[in-house]
């Protein structure tokens, strides 16, 4: 099956070498978005609410280059520095994501790129 390198200037720019994202048949495979601005290349500042805003605001700009959309995601996996901030990560997990809810693992990681304090991938359907 062939397989397309998906870009978009609304999320930030791949800091090694692989892509924003990958399309491959009927799907989008995201690599981990973390909490870049991409308008300024700066963390987003706030905590981890902007940054969980920030990752997801760069996940469904990614989605969207594909042809995608965060209704379409069936799995994602978050990487989170610290499980004292699960419940405000979910609650605004629950603010992007509508029922029927994708398949999700989260995990506490001991460190993460550019000591962010959280981390997303998803796997998307194109519609």
């Amino acid at each position: 099956m062939a397989k397309e390198t998906i870009s978009t200037d609304k999320a930030p720019s791949a800091i090694g070498p692989y892509s924003q994202a990958v399309k491959s048949g009927s799907y989008i495979f995201t690599s981990g978005q973390i909490p870049i601005n991409p308008a300024n290349g700066e963390i987003a500042a706030g905590g981890i609410e902007a940054q969980t805003r920030q990752v997801l605001e760069n996940l469904k700009a990614v989605l969207k280059a594909g042809g995608s959309g965060l209704q379409y995601v069936v799995k994602t996996t978050v990487f989170i520095k610290d499980m004292n901030n699960f419940s405000t990560i979910n609650k605004i997990y629950g603010e992007y994501f509508a029922a029927p809810y994708p398949a999700r693992s989260l995990v506490e990681v001991a460190r993460l790129p550019k000591d962010v304090e959280i981390e997303i991938e998803a796997v998307a359907v194109i519609p």
